[in-house]
């Protein structure tokens, strides 16, 4: 299995080469818009083959998949203006017109988002090393969780954040205590990266057996986060 804290280090790293990320909070916020996007486009694309009436609310030309899975595609100048210029702009007022709940969740996260870096080639390394990570993979998710978290907790000790992240642990075992069914809501109201609404659907998916089931899974997981930075990571 890849070592996931060693991806997000390298990514950290590579974006210290780059003159508009400053200190770890802008990193944090840099990845985070990053991997709200490629999380969506693995979930879309899993959706996709679950159901055949899914459509991803992001356009075509600015899914992950499009624009950022290839390693050798858009670099350089090109993809700094396309993010700056076709990305942001677009996906800060998807949500407003459309009514569909994803695209004003996207909206929504973007809109307290900002993209800090300006060298085109340093982004593309750091696309490609997101790349090594499979979003639908739940270990995945669950290893990346624990490394934002341990980046806050850094952040708390310098007096930048005042945020409490439970660790992953209480959220399982709550989980197990609290046995949340198919068909059941769950909601959590401050979410933050989401730790107990991912235990939650991690715990329920057993009993998903169809397309059906899945749907209904989807519907009833409910949550939401005031703040940009975990809201992109739930």
């Amino acid at each position: 299995m890849k070592n996931i804290g060693n991806i997000i280090k390298t990514q950290q790293n590579i974006m210290r080469k780059d003159a508009g990320v400053s200190g770890d909070a802008q990193r944090i916020e840099q990845l985070g818009w990053m991997i709200s996007l490629k999380i969506l486009d693995d979930k879309d694309q899993e959706l996709e083959l679950l159901d055949d009436n899914y459509h991803s609310p992001v356009p075509t030309p600015l899914q992950w998949r499009t624009w950022a899975a290839d390693s050798e595609g858009l670099t350089g100048d090109a993809l700094r203006d396309f993010i700056d210029k076709e990305l942001f702009p677009t996906l800060k007022n998807m949500g407003i017109s459309s009514g569909n709940k994803r695209a004003i969740i996207v909206q929504e996260i973007f809109e307290g988002t900002n993209n800090y870096m300006k060298n085109g080639t340093t982004i593309r390394q750091v696309l490609n090393k997101l790349n090594e990570i499979d979003f639908n993979n739940s270990q995945d998710r669950h290893l990346f969780g624990d490394i934002y978290e341990s980046i806050l907790r850094d952040l708390q000790s310098a007096g930048n954040y005042g945020e409490f992240y439970t660790p992953r642990a209480i959220t399982e075992i709550m989980t197990e205590i609290l046995n949340p069914r198919l068909g059941e809501t769950v909601l959590d109201p401050a979410c933050g990266t989401g730790g107990f609404l991912t235990c939650a659907v991690e715990h329920i998916r057993k009993e998903v057996k169809t397309a059906d089931d899945w749907q209904l899974l989807a519907k009833n997981i409910r949550g939401s986060e005031l703040k940009p930075l975990p809201s992109c990571l739930q």
